[in-house]
């Protein structure tokens, strides 16, 4: 990991110097170091690099763009997994709400919105709004992508974990 590190950071401090930090392969490449450090979970060097990734992609691209929806994603999961509860939810609240307004309600990212929104929800204690959206989830789930796939046995996994609780 240490070597994927020092070549993400030597890749972001070319495209800076080259293209500039507004070129979309350079925000990419912030981006790929957030994610490099946040596999590490040295999640307190990842949060700075999604957040300067999500404000340049909202500044950039507009705040429903694919890439920008990806990005606020990726730092409410870094705040989640940091156990910043207060600052990923409404990342996540806002990401689902972007999920379902430019892919619609049954799209793989905007189901796998809601249950990490649900996740969240669950691990503060918000048992009854968790529940719901995990139900949601493996409803929507089922209907659109079929009883097999990954993301439906996902869905019901997670709703099963919630309701033994």
């Amino acid at each position: 990991m240490k070597d994927a590190l020092g070549l993400y950071r030597r890749t972001l401090a070319d495209r800076e110097r080259v293209q500039g930090g507004d070129h979309p392969d350079t925000i990419a490449a912030r981006g790929n170091l957030a994610d490099t450090y946040f596999m590490a979970r040295k999640y307190k060097d990842a949060v700075p690099l999604y957040e300067q990734t999500l404000a340049d992609r909202e500044r950039i691209q507009g705040t429903d763009h694919p890439d920008t929806i990806t990005a606020r994603g990726n730092l409410a999961s870094a705040f989640h997994s940091g156990r910043k509860l207060a600052q990923a939810i409404p990342l996540y609240e806002q990401n689902l709400a972007g999920c379902e307004r430019v892919f619609g309600p049954d799209h793989k990212d905007t189901l796998t919105s809601r249950s990490n929104l649900a996740h969240a929800y669950h691990t503060v204690g918000r048992m009854v709004e968790a529940q719901a959206m995990f139900e949601r989830t493996l409803a929507d789930s089922e209907r659109a992508l079929g009883p097999d796939h990954p993301l439906t046995q996902t869905a019901r996994e997670n709703l099963a974990a919630v309701t033994q609780v």
